[in-house]
């Protein structure tokens, strides 16, 4: 198996391996969110730390989804015009959009990270009762734009030997 094998099964793995926790916080949120109504209404008693954790985990679904429907193509396009096209035209109108998409991922990554990092040197907590630290999630959130990045990469390999004919 050659190393460009290895890394799409990978790629793959580690992509799926992100549907399945955004999974995970899906459940969390609605299992955090329902015990939250029910302890506030019918016990009156508040819990501080679940709304500030279930925000988070919201972040976290977002980061962890974006990989998830990067990998499985189901991020919305203009269908409508789209779909009419051909397989090597749309490969050519990809690689004509995917300036954008490396600009912002680009920018994501670098001011992310910069955020990231001032968020740990300033030992950024959240405003609640219960402080948790956010520079975790702040880490994440370039990271997991990586791992998009690599995949748009992918895709953009597999656009140009599309649109040449290979």
């Amino acid at each position: 198996m050659t190393v460009l094998r290895k890394a799409n099964k990978a790629i793959d793995y580690s992509a799926e391996t992100m549907g399945v926790i955004g999974w995970g916080l899906i459940l969390y949120c609605m299992i955090m969110g329902v015990t939250d109504v029910f302890l506030r209404y019918a016990l009156n008693t508040a819990v501080h730390w679940i709304g500030t954790t279930v925000q988070i985990a919201m972040v976290l679904i977002a980061c962890a989804g974006g990989i998830y429907a990067y990998r499985h193509d189901f991020f919305v396009k203009l269908d409508v015009v789209y779909a009419q096209f051909s397989s090597r035209k749309r490969a050519f109108c990809d690689i004509l959009t995917s300036v954008y998409t490396f600009s912002f991922l680009g920018v994501l990554i670098w001011k992310g990270w910069q955020a990231a990092e001032l968020s740990l040197m300033l030992n950024q907590k959240t405003p609640t009762v219960v402080p948790i630290p956010v520079y975790p999630i702040k880490y994440l959130i370039p990271v997991c734009a990586a791992f998009v990045l690599v995949l748009v990469v992918r895709q953009f390999i597999r656009d140009v030997r599309t649109v040449i004919g290979r």
